[in-house]
Formats: C-alpha cells, sequence, structure tokens
C-alpha cells in the first residue's frame, strides 16, 4: 500500500493501540502510558506533535467509555464516567477533522491494484476514525473486556472459549479462585 509522505501519512493506529496505554500496574491500581510528555512521545508514532497529547486522551476516554457501554462494564475506575451521547459526540468531533481521500491504482492488467490515501490527517482523527469503523464494524460483537482481578483492559474474543485478554490475566483469575477456596 502506497501511502503520502510522512507529515501527512495516515498510520494504521486500532483502538486497542489507544485503550491498551491504560493498564494494571501490578498494585491494584492503574498506569496511564500518556500521563507524561515522554510517555506520549514514546507510545505516539515518530513526528507526533506533544501538543496533541491531552486530544488523544480525548479520544481513548471516549473510546473506552463506548467500549464499557459495548460490553456492559460501566462504572469501572478505569473507563471515564461519560455518557453514551457524550462519547460518541466526541468521537464524532475529532473523527470529522480527518480528510482522506482514497485512490485506486491500477496501472496494468499485469500489476495488481493498490490503495492510496492521501490527505491531510492528525493522531487523535485517525484513532477516532479507527475507533468508529471498529465500533460499527462486525467485530465489535466480539468485543470483551478482560474479567480478570486488576485488568482494565479490552479484546476481541479469537475463539468462543477465550475468556481472558491473555494468559497472564488468565493465570492471575485462576490463582484469585484458588485462593478464595483456600481460606
Amino acid at each position: 500500500m502506497e501511502t503520502t509522505p510522512p507529515e501527512t501519512a495516515v498510520m494504521n493506529l486500532s483502538p486497542f493501540d489507544l485503550t491498551g496505554t491504560l493498564h494494571h500496574d501490578g498494585r491494584g491500581g492503574v498506569t496511564d502510558d500518556l500521563a507524561t510528555r515522554s510517555g506520549f512521545l514514546a507510545w505516539a508514532p515518530p513526528g507526533t506533535p506533544e501538543g496533541l497529547r491531552d486530544e488523544v486522551i480525548d479520544v481513548r476516554r471516549a473510546v473506552r467509555a463506548l467500549f464499557a457501554y459495548a460490553t456492559g462494564r460501566e462504572g469501572s475506575r478505569a473507563d471515564p464516567s461519560l455518557s453514551r451521547a457524550e462519547a460518541v459526540a466526541l468521537l464524532n468531533h475529532y473523527a470529522s477533522r480527518e480528510r482522506v481521500t482514497v485512490h485506486l491504482d491500477w496501472p496494468t492488467s499485469d500489476a495488481a491494484p493498490l490503495l492510496r490515501l492521501t490527505g491531510t490527517t492528525d493522531l487523535p482523527a485517525q484513532l477516532a476514525r479507527s475507533a468508529v469503523e471498529f465500533l460499527a464494524g462486525p467485530l465489535r460483537q466480539r468485543l470483551r473486556a478482560c474479567p480478570a482481578p486488576r485488568c482494565v483492559r479490552y479484546f476481541v474474543q479469537d475463539h468462543g472459549r477465550q475468556a481472558y485478554c491473555k494468559a497472564s490475566c488468565a493465570n492471575r483469575a485462576r490463582a484469585a479462585r484458588h485462593y478464595a477456596r483456600n481460606r
């Protein structure tokens, strides 16, 4: 896939890249990778202006609130207390800033067609668009909130028996159940 120059490139970021910036700290609390300027710059694609940090955090608030509504996890201390309407409005506000045009290039009958994206965009707009596409798409039906103790992550269920976002969460849940039974 051919893209525009880096200053206007459309990056491929998922809403899970964004929601995953909040995670448990191992001590019963929550760690925010975007809480500091250096943390934001380490997470963001190279060349992202640090002035976009607050906007990216706004998009994350909206996405986590909508993920919480979609999974029935409202009220989690890691998720903001935005109403569904507020979260939708915030997400749509940022998504509307993206100005991307999709082009099909098919130079010869022997060559495969190429998708080319051009336009101007910024990180908050891209993240919002990615979240809108996910929430309006078929994968939303497989969106789950990890039920492991202290986990605040969301994931897409890969198979019918998958209950946790990763193996370490499944282990932590088993250990918690064992501890509760043997107290």
